[in-house]
């Protein structure tokens, strides 16, 4: 009696703390249904659109001027001449070059409402940092999604240059998690301009949904609820914690969390992309690949396209699927969406989506050392090669592309790649940057002394209005205070 109490007593404290972490609830009676890559999404996404009765609100970082950004708006439009009532979200450098403010004429002549996140202000000389990079869409109130996938069909890869599809992820709801939903949109769109008016109740389902129990975590900026959530997870994990996610950077604090899972003998795996559309972030992920390895953590790279997925899996017991990548931008500063989804036989589906991108993935595994210096240098269990000794010209070129052949081949029959030095790379780039620099600077300050300039202006010019309409609204609020009668 006395065991049952306290494993009673441990699952409300857990779920105390996922929710306290989260800042959401835990909610019940919801039917979740997993999607696997664009095509799906698209499919999902414009049937339930084009079956829309009474609103469509749709929010998301990248919508493109494209075949399928056309097809979107198409759909949108004849919903809005139907009577239903349309509202779009789109974040205004995620569309920048992708799509243009006249791309929605025709949806606002129909009677849509669009808005763009955060375009430039002036007062606000950084406020570019935060973006909207969440991923929704709400339908009637009923039928909810969110994803890691844009609007845009880059995801749909090109056939006809054999470029593969993006492998992305997400879900589509029912149930009590969809209010949470609109109640995530309704706030972006008031952190816009006017509120959305109050939608009207629903009749209440005769029956649930579904039996499954979610979190919809949809954070700000400078909350960090998927943050300390994701530290939370990296804690409580007992047996296996796999991850997937599209633009890692590990900062300190997680990295240790891992770690330490990891040392305690839980299954940590991280699954990335091996080419990346933004190859700095991409360079950036590979040169914290060390301490992972060196903790026991399992390191993967997407042999395909792009990998834009981020979930995460835990013990086959909870799941997360949503917009937030692994970095201080989805963590601090940018508007995401994702739902943890405490259900076994969810988690279990998409661990096993997990074992089968794993087949199509090159695990990247520490490089042995031949000696132990000083300093913590990292063995492997096989024997070092041979040190080449001195070789110039044509000679050492050849023996180097030799080396990379024998790895590259190494690969494909193993499915593990030879992670290098990774600290001396981003060392000599360093390096031949700030002395481009030092050269630029002394024999052409100009060029230097221009664009510093520009940016001192710039600035100069927004803390000025700034402070201007701060000092402004004191102004005000004292006037106010005088007008206001003596009690």
């Amino acid at each position: 009696m006395n065991a049952k109490l306290a494993s009673a007593s441990a699952r409300l404290l857990a779920e105390q703390a996922l929710s306290r972490a989260a800042g959401a609830p835990l909610l019940g009676g919801n039917a979740v249904e997993l999607l696997i890559d664009a095509a799906a999404h698209y499919d999902a996404w414009l049937r339930a659109i084009r079956h829309a009765r009474h609103r469509v609100l749709l929010e998301n970082y990248i919508i493109r001027d494209d075949e399928v950004g056309r097809s979107f708006l198409d759909a949108l439009v004849e919903c809005a001449r139907r009577g239903v009532q349309v509202a779009v979200v789109y974040d205004w450098l995620g569309c920048k070059g992708q799509s243009r403010d006249r791309f929605w004429h025709r949806l606002r002549a129909a009677g849509g409402e669009v808005r763009a996140f955060n375009p430039p202000q002036l007062g606000q000389p950084f406020g570019w940092i935060s973006r909207d990079h969440r991923k929704l869409l709400v339908v009637d109130g009923v039928l909810g999604f969110l994803s890691g996938v844009c609007i845009s069909e880059k995801w749909l890869g090109d056939p006809r240059r054999d470029v593969e599809p993006w492998r992305d992820t997400g879900v589509s709801l029912r149930g009590p998690a969809v209010a949470e939903l609109e109640h995530a949109f309704a706030e972006s769109w008031a952190s816009i301009g006017s509120p959305l008016p109050p939608f009207p109740d629903m009749p209440a389902p005769e029956e649930q949904a579904g039996s499954v129990a979610l979190r919809v975590i949809a954070t700000q900026p400078s909350t960090a609820g998927m943050y300390r959530l994701d530290q939370l997870i990296a804690a409580m994990a007992r047996r296996t914690l796999w991850l997937t996610d599209a633009y890692f950077i590990g900062i300190a604090p997680y990295v240790q969390a891992l770690a330490s899972a990891a040392r305690d003998g839980v299954d940590v795996r991280l699954l990335v992309p091996g080419s990346s559309d933004i190859p700095m972030v991409a360079g950036m992920s590979r040169s914290g690949y060390r301490p992972l390895l060196k903790a026991g953590i399992r390191v993967f790279e997407w042999n395909g396209s792009m990998l834009h997925a981020k979930t995460a899996v835990a013990d086959n017991l909870w799941a997360r699927v949503g917009s937030s990548n692994l970095n201080i931008a989805s963590w601090l500063s940018n508007r995401e969406i994702d739902v943890a989804v405490e259900d076994t036989a969810f988690a279990q589906q998409l661990a096993e989506q997990y074992e089968r991108d794993l087949e199509h993935a090159t695990e990247i595994v520490l490089s042995p050392r031949r000696w132990r210096r000083r300093t913590d240098h990292v063995r492997s269990k096989d024997r070092h090669p041979p040190r080449l000794r001195h070789v110039g010209g044509s000679s050492g070129r050849a023996a180097a592309g030799a080396l990379r052949i024998a790895n590259t081949v190494g690969a494909a029959l193993t499915d593990r790649r030879v992670l290098g030095d990774t600290a001396t790379g981003p060392l000599v780039l360093g390096t031949l940057a700030l002395t481009l620099l030092a050269v630029v600077g002394f024999f052409w300050p100009a060029v230097i002394g221009w664009p510093l300039g520009l940016v001192a202006a710039w600035l100069a010019l927004n803390f000025g209005i700034r402070g201007w309409r701060l000092r402004r609204r004191l102004r005000e609020r004292a006037a106010e205070l005088d007008d206001s009668p003596a009690e």
